[in-house]
């Protein structure tokens, strides 16, 4: 059995004891979190949703949370003195798939 669930702005297919990786989630490590946003779920029986399945939920644990790779940000206008240089790093969350509720 699988779902989509919809975090962060995206869409993410996942399965039950998958590890993924989220935009930042406002939860501890070791802490469970609930997606009811669930678009669809596949299996023997799909359901889809319009825009989501009613009374599903997707169960997760708060394995760690994180930041990626620093990357670069670098403005520059050729002939007008202008050049700004930054650095971003984006915060994460591992998330450890418990539970599809369908």
């Amino acid at each position: 059995m699988y779902a989509i669930i919809e975090t962060g702005g995206k869409q993410i297919k996942v399965t039950e004891g998958q590890e993924i990786y989220v935009e930042k989630v406002t939860a501890d490590t070791d802490e469970s979190v609930t997606f009811d946003k669930v678009l669809f779920v596949g299996g023997d029986d799909a359901k889809v949703g319009a825009p989501y399945v009613d009374g599903a939920t997707v169960t997760a644990k708060v394995e760690k949370q994180g930041r990626k790779k620093k990357i670069t940000v670098f403005k520059y206008k050729p002939k007008k003195n202008y050049h700004r240089k930054q650095g971003h790093r984006q915060p994460y969350t591992k998330l450890v798939i418990d539970k599809i509720n369908a």
